[in-house]
Formats: C-alpha cells, sequence, structure tokens
C-alpha cells in the first residue's frame, strides 16, 4: 500500500534541485487498488457519454455533439493516465502499466511504445538548447530567428500562432503524425509495431462504430471528443514549459534536475480542472522525479511548501504565456517577438 503520510523535507528555500530526488523516492509507489480506482471512475464515465452520445443521435444531432464534448475532459485524463503507466508509476507491475498504456493508447489515437520513447527523450533533454527535438515544443532562441530567411521567419511565426498551435497543431498530431514511428524509423520493429497495431485497432473500433451508427458518429462524437482533447492536452504540455522565466541552457552548461525544476510550470487550477488533467499541472515535480502517481502529487506540495510555492502559474498567469515566443539567453527569459525586435535595434 501507498504511505499516507510522509515527513516533510528538511526547512530552507536554498536546497539545490538534485538533492530533492531523494526526499521526492518516499512518494514513488502507487496503490495498485487506488490506480484501478482512478481507471475506472474515468473510463466507466467516459464509455458512458459516448454511448448516450449513440444513442442520441437517433433523434438530435445537437445533444450527440454536446455529450461528444463532454467526454473530451474524460480522454484528457485517460491520457494522462496513459502518461503515467509510461512512466510506471502507475501500477507496480510494469507489464500491466504497459498494456493498460496500449489499451488506452487506442482511445487515445496515441502508439504507446512510440509516445513513451519521445516522452522519455523529452524529460531526458528538455532545456538543452543542443538537444531540441523530439518531444518538445519547437522554441528558437532570438539569435537564431534574426538568423533566419523572411520565409524561415513567417514559418516560426505560424507555427506559433494560438490557432495552429492549439487547433491545427493538435489534430495533425494526433490524426496524422501518430499514424507513423516518426524519429524512429529505423530504430527496430517495436515501434513499428505499435504504430501499426494501434491503428488497426482505431481502424477496427471506427469501422465499427461507422457500421452501427452511421458517420454520424465520426462527425458527431468521435472527432469533437478527439479534437478538444488533443488540444486540451497540446495546451497544457505548451503551458507546462513556456512561460517567461523559463530555463534554458547550452549542453555545457545543463543540468538535468535544474531544467527539471526550473523549466516546469506549477499550473495551479482549479479544483474541477484539477481532476479532469490529473494534477498534470504539478509538472515541475513531475519533472523532478517522475515515477510519482498523479494522485499522490498533492501530498507533496502539502508537504513541502517550497514546492508548493515554486513556479505558481494561475489561469490568469498562463494566458500571458501566449505572447512569449523566443529565447533571449542574456535575460534569461522568454520574450514576445515585440520584445525581440526592440532588442535587435
Amino acid at each position: 500500500m501507498a504511505e499516507t503520510s510522509t515527513p516533510p523535507a528538511p526547512a530552507g528555500s536554498n536546497m539545490a534541485p538534485k538533492d530533492w530526488v531523494q526526499i521526492l523516492a518516499r512518494y514513488r509507489d502507487p496503490d495498485d487498488t487506488r490506480s484501478a480506482g482512478e481507471l475506472a471512475i474515468t473510463l466507466l464515465p467516459f464509455v458512458a457519454l459516448w454511448s448516450l452520445a449513440w444513442w442520441a443521435l437517433s433523434f438530435s444531432v445537437w445533444i450527440s455533439l454536446s455529450l461528444g464534448v463532454l467526454a473530451a475532459p474524460f480522454l484528457l485524463r485517460l491520457f494522462v493516465i496513459q502518461h503515467d503507466c509510461g512512466h510506471g508509476s502507475f501500477f507496480r507491475n510494469r507489464h500491466v502499466a504497459d498494456w493498460t498504456g496500449r489499451a488506452l493508447g487506442v482511445l487515445t489515437l496515441t502508439p504507446y511504445d512510440v509516445w513513451r520513447r519521445s516522452h522519455s527523450l523529452h524529460h531526458a533533454t528538455h532545456g538543452n538548447l543542443d538537444r531540441r527535438g523530439m518531444g518538445d515544443v519547437m522554441t528558437l532562441t532570438v539569435e537564431e530567428y534574426h538568423a533566419l530567411s523572411w520565409r524561415g521567419r513567417l514559418a516560426y511565426r505560424f507555427y506559433r500562432n494560438p490557432v495552429v498551435m492549439f487547433g491545427l497543431g493538435p489534430t495533425y498530431l494526433f490524426m496524422i503524425q501518430n499514424r507513423l514511428p516518426l524519429g524512429m524509423m529505423s530504430d527496430g520493429w517495436r515501434y513499428w509495431i505499435s504504430a501499426m497495431v494501434t491503428n488497426l485497432m482505431i481502424v477496427g473500433a471506427l469501422s465499427a462504430c461507422v457500421w452501427w451508427g452511421g458517420f454520424g458518429t465520426l462527425l458527431f462524437i468521435f472527432l469533437p471528443s478527439a479534437i478538444l482533447a488533443a488540444s486540451a492536452g497540446v495546451w497544457l504540455f505548451y503551458i507546462q514549459h513556456q512561460f517567461e522565466e523559463a530555463h534554458w541552457d547550452k549542453a555545457e552548461d545543463w543540468a538535468l534536475h535544474d531544467a527539471a525544476l526550473l523549466g516546469s510550470s506549477h499550473y495551479v487550477l482549479p479544483g474541477v480542472l484539477r481532476w479532469f488533467t490529473a494534477n498534470i499541472g504539478v509538472h515541475h515535480v513531475h519533472h523532478l522525479y517522475s515515477r510519482i502517481p498523479f494522485y499522490r502529487l498533492p501530498e507533496v506540495l502539502r508537504d513541502h511548501s517550497d514546492l508548493a510555492t515554486a513556479q505558481r502559474m494561475t489561469l490568469g498567469d498562463s494566458l500571458k504565456c501566449l505572447g512569449l515566443h523566443l529565447w533571449d539567453a542574456r535575460s534569461r527569459r522568454l520574450l514576445s517577438f515585440a520584445e525581440a525586435r526592440r532588442l535587435a535595434v
């Protein structure tokens, strides 16, 4: 059974990020019964809403669409559970966690083994300016941006536009990009099998929906729930690392635990949103010790005030981060395009 009470860390706000690792290890053990319960209270309402939406198609497209929209937050929570499975933090038995993650990957349109590999690279390299790429939101430095041609700058501005970042981008990522093990095409059959089997399961499930319920199940239930959940997921990932005082360094100065704690936000959300996002907003703690189950992260904040107050960001604060696009190594903060232009004058 997981511990229910953990002694607080030594007092003092000058603790180095790496010193937290031993303290946070006390919270790593999942409670299999609690995990199974969290899965059930997320999956069952999702299936129920889908079923009701399917039934409602026979008399009201708008009711069906509304129920499909209501299913999206549960789908988002299922993705965070899949995320915990990938970190080995959801069930004690790694095989149970992996097969749970693979099954959920059919619902979240995410080949589990491919995603787990790319996400582990994100954890291992986040904040390292010399290892940007897989599993990250593309972020250029001020110098790199000004060195681009006008076409390159236009492409980067297009990529960072909110409509693209949180609308077109998530749709492309989950509907198209996830269908192939991009970045791992030559890394062996494991990733191909993960992607192709997931694809076959998705096609089979959607074909059955169309066979029994018509194309309305795709248009009014599947697409709204999948796209809204994908957009919310990308927003969460974005805001966890794209804030003004984020942390980036060249490889020679980069340190894993510094980047984990200082380069990840603590997204303070209302209770309902914390539940639907499965505490993923406590991202600085997650990056410091990814083996902590999501339902134990509040224990960490309860016991350690230093972590509870670090990198706090409210909903209002997060909206301001939409205007930040470029990393400035001199001031060590993310800047808007306008600020970067003023610095170049």
